[in-house]
């Protein structure tokens, strides 16, 4: 079985689905593996490295005809599914539920679509959960970047001067990407506040170190998957009723509010942008999926009365090479799960739960129950 891997077009995307050690492990498998010439120059993973762990050198338009399964970050373009043969297993990053022409052709072309953000949370895909392993880092480089555009230092310091307080940081979501935040923070000094519509995220957030910010929304709750659920208009205003004065009093706020196949919710409004002190800052990493922040902008960094917003995308790009080992190994884990030894295969096994979960498209149908409802 041949294993394609292509360079990433995405402006701005620097990570890769395989690096030289994984390719190794597929290679042992007994796949064959090609890529194209350049794959991991950006992250100086050398195509005498890919060649050293067995990987073939091929072109992008090669690859893309003759590969049975298509390792990628991001999506395809419409012209690239166009020159894949029928049958082939492509493994990415899809948005499905905002992807519907995508999806469309890709169905049309009977190419088995996996889309790693549907890989299901459970035990046994955990090691799996590519989404998961992105998002830890895009916590972390979120604050990082905050540090770095911050006029103000993150931890408390006493000096001949006097002391200086430590910097406040309030992390809003505490999923993956909202505890690793709260973490890092924690670890550069900062005085940490966070909050979640999620009560039973109080304890994970608490052990970190930081204070849990309670606000009576009424009922809320998490989805089978962990994911938070949408709130009413009437609970969003009371959100941000409360989350007002925490915001004015913060140095810096990181929004990672998501909701799994749907717009990201606004959360910090332009009253509150207005209400905060100049040259206080906000990290927006919903902004991908629309933004928690109003007057975020995808892409770039945007200032509003002294206040910065930074809506910059691919936050786990930031850290490029450690994003692309964890996102390789979920790869070989995926692949793992659903190797044939004997024939040396990657195989749709449609009873299985990990591929239930995730395939889309399937012998020309969509076939995922998500997207049928």
């Amino acid at each position: 079985m041949k294993i394609g891997v292509i360079k990433e077009t995405f402006p701005g995307e620097n990570r890769v689905a395989l690096t030289p050690l994984t390719t190794a492990k597929l290679v042992k498998k007994g796949a064959e593996v090609s890529i194209e010439p350049g794959l991991g120059s950006d992250l100086f993973f050398s195509d005498a490295a890919y060649l050293k762990a067995g990987a073939k050198l091929q072109t992008r338009e090669d690859i893309l005809k003759t590969a049975d399964v298509l390792l990628r970050v991001r999506k395809p373009s419409l012209a690239e599914i166009g020159l894949m043969k029928p049958g082939v297993i492509h493994v990415s990053f899809l948005d499905p539920f905002n992807e519907k022409e995508l999806i469309n052709v890709l169905a049309a072309k009977q190419v088995s679509a996996i889309s790693l953000e549907m890989i299901p949370r459970t035990t046994l895909a955990q090691k799996m959960d590519a989404l998961s392993s992105q998002a830890s880092l895009a916590g972390y480089a979120a604050v990082i970047l905050a540090a770095e555009r911050s006029k103000k230092i993150f931890p408390m310091m006493t000096t001949p001067s006097g002391t200086i307080p430590p910097a406040r940081v309030f992390i809003v979501g505490a999923g993956v990407a909202g505890l690793q935040a709260i973490a890092t923070a924690k670890r550069l000094g900062a005085r940490v506040e966070a909050f979640d519509t999620r009560p039973v995220v109080k304890e994970q957030v608490q052990s970190l170190g930081a204070k849990f910010i309670e606000i009576d929304l009424g009922e809320t709750g998490q989805t089978k998957d962990g994911y938070a659920k949408a709130l009413t208009p009437e609970q969003l205003a009371r959100q941000r009723d409360g989350m007002s004065k925490i915001c004015a009093a913060s140095d810096i706020v990181i929004t990672t509010a998501q909701l799994f196949g749907r717009k990201a919710p606004v959360i910090i409004t332009k009253e509150m942008v207005a209400g905060m002190k100049p040259g206080s800052i906000l990290v927006d990493l919903a902004v991908e999926s629309g933004g928690n922040v109003e007057g975020a902008q995808a892409g770039q960094e945007v200032d509003i009365n002294g206040v910065r917003i930074i809506g910059l995308v691919n936050m786990p790009g930031k850290a490029a090479i450690d994003a692309s080992e964890m996102l390789s190994a979920n790869f070989v884990n995926f692949i793992e799960h659903s190797w044939n030894k004997e024939k040396s295969t990657l195989e749709m096994n449609l009873a299985d739960d990990i591929i239930k979960g995730c395939l889309i498209t399937h012998q020309g149908a969509i076939v995922n129950s998500s997207l049928n409802k």
